[in-house]
């Protein structure tokens, strides 16, 4: 599997870039904000198509670019069902001290909600730019967020990695750390029961892109990180 990642200029999100191979389709996943130099870049330098837009869930930081990229490419985006709402309007969800941050950096956003939305539900299979994505519902940080697995690396890990597939995990969990739940739709609640069943159910030998910070595996946080560690 061919990765590109870079983290957008709205919160330092990641948004990943993932395909069979150079030259061919790729999925976008969480297109945040200020990311068009980078993704144009790297959609031209690698030869790359996009096929689909996919969230991990509906907050703006993962969202910002997909009205652009609906229009530029016509693609359709994908995002869990109990998430589609915060399509229509995503600002309104931020709560005043995020939304006043990002006004401040990037002014009153034109967002327009995307046309071609496809809602996904946990236990579903995509099949996107021929990957295979498999859905776990993970509520807490939002009613809608997923953890999406591709049972495939990328080629730049080394063969002797130890690893077997890779977690594309939004804001569930990150390294050392989860997602906030003080947010709109936020839940504590739902989110430690999402880190014991789901999170906590996967296998140590998967690799876990978060949507935030730096990557990590699931045998890794199972061992240090201090949000997991009387849920284990």
């Amino acid at each position: 599997m061919f990765l590109i990642g870079f983290p957008a200029a709205m919160l330092g999100t990641n948004c990943f870039l993932l395909a069979r191979a150079p030259g061919e389709e790729c999925i976008v996943v969480d297109p945040g904000g200020g990311i068009d130099d980078r993704l144009d870049d790297a959609l031209r330098t690698h030869r790359l198509t996009p096929a689909a837009l996919l969230l991990t869930h509906g907050h703006l930081d993962h969202t910002a670019s997909v009205p652009r990229l609906e229009s530029q490419y016509d693609v359709p985006t994908y995002i869990h069902v109990d998430d589609e709402y915060r399509l229509t309007n995503p600002m309104d969800q931020l709560g005043p001290e995020l939304r006043a941050m990002v006004q401040m950096q990037f002014g009153d956003l034109d967002w327009r909600r995307p046309e071609r939305v496809v809602t996904y539900g946990g236990g579903d299979m995509l099949t996107l730019a021929g990957l295979d994505l498999r859905v776990a519902h993970a509520p807490g940080h939002t009613e809608g967020s997923a953890l999406l697995t591709v049972e495939d690396l990328p080629d730049s890990m080394p063969e002797d990695s130890g690893l077997a597939r890779t977690i594309l995990a939004g804001d569930v969990l990150f390294s050392g750390g989860i997602g906030r739940t003080d947010l709109v739709g936020g839940d504590d609640a739902a989110m430690q029961a999402s880190l014991r069943d789901v999170v906590l159910a996967m296998a140590d030998d998967s690799l876990v892109l978060p949507g935030h910070g730096p990557a990590t595996t699931i045998g890794r946080e199972r061992a240090t990180n201090p949000f997991l560690a009387h849920l284990a």
